[in-house]
């Protein structure tokens, strides 16, 4: 893959739209709710920051990936979770509220974790000609693409709460077409070379998604977490913010590796469809627990 002038000048544009929609949807009380709910997202910040890159790294060294591949899927598990978790988690009767808090939580949270693991990862994965460090000066900038469309979508929310609430559920949809968008201009520009690295890649990304999603929904549920907040962490874990690695993989100032934007799109398909199956499989028994109470009722 090759990063086109056009996608190097869409990601900023894609990016600053889907977090400007995050912002619409959060206020202060989101991150208030980490007091009051402690245990939940500090299960699932646990799960994300901890047990993801670990479950990560020894898939990349199972498969043998490529070093540029390995060190994609390594900033892949680093990406916070994406804004699509709350539609799905929504739509498997997941606690959307823990969703909003621990994609606010962790989104800052990655400001400083994800340079950290990136840098780890290149030392170990690359040679040490070929390791471009990722300075955190840099990943600060790209955060502060990120953030402030984040803070003024809250701004908006805070001063003009009718309006925001009109405009969230036609913002998540411009932000999945962009993230649609975004994914198609990574993939088609060498399809080629997707297609070469996709059996092996593909294979790997699809069992981190499994995993990411089966133990954000099992460990929870083992610390005798409520089902519907275990909904939620599974979905924030298993559903990262692809535009945000493929836009750090690809950024020149960055990393300037397209192959290390391979997982992240690879992976931003795949999840449409694994996450859509998770949220059938936990919300089996949704209707029938509901109508049991009404008759109990």
């Amino acid at each position: 893959m090759t990063a086109s002038p056009l996608l190097t000048a869409f990601l900023p544009i894609a990016l600053g739209i889907i977090m400007l929609g995050l912002g619409l949807s959060l206020t202060l009380a989101d991150f208030a709710r980490v007091v009051k709910y402690p245990k939940p997202v500090l299960v699932g910040l646990a799960c994300q920051i901890l047990l993801l890159p670990f479950i990560c790294f020894l898939i990349a060294n199972g498969f043998g990936l490529e070093a540029a591949l390995a060190v994609g899927l390594m900033l892949l598990a680093a990406s916070p979770g994406g804004t699509t978790a709350n539609l799905f988690s929504h739509l498997a009767h997941g606690d959307v509220a823990l969703n909003i808090t621990l994609t606010a939580v962790n989104s800052l949270i990655a400001i400083l974790t994800m340079p950290l693991l990136v840098n780890l990862s290149l030392i170990y994965f690359m040679e040490s000609d070929q390791a471009i460090p990722l300075q955190f000066a840099k990943v600060m900038q790209v955060f502060a693409i990120v953030l402030l469309p984040v803070g003024l979508g809250m701004l908006i929310r805070r001063y003009a709460p009718g309006f925001a609430a009109r405009m969230e559920k036609p913002m998540k949809l411009v932000a999945a077409l962009f993230l649609a968008f975004t994914i198609v201009l990574a993939l088609a520009k060498d399809w080629q070379t997707v297609v070469e690295y996709a059996p092996v890649v593909g294979v790997a990304a699809l069992l981190f998604n499994v995993i990411s999603l089966g133990l954000g929904y099992w460990v929870p549920r083992l610390l005798r977490i409520p089902k519907r907040q275990a909904i939620a962490i599974g979905m924030e874990i298993g559903i990262h913010n692809g535009t945000l690695a493929i836009a750090l993989a690809l950024s020149p100032s960055l990393l300037n590796n397209a192959t290390m934007a391979v997982p992240a799109a690879i992976y931003s398909l795949i999840m449409f469809f694994t996450a859509a199956a998770f949220g059938w499989w936990v919300s089996r028994g949704h209707k029938e627990a509901i109508a049991a109470q009404e008759t109990a009722n």
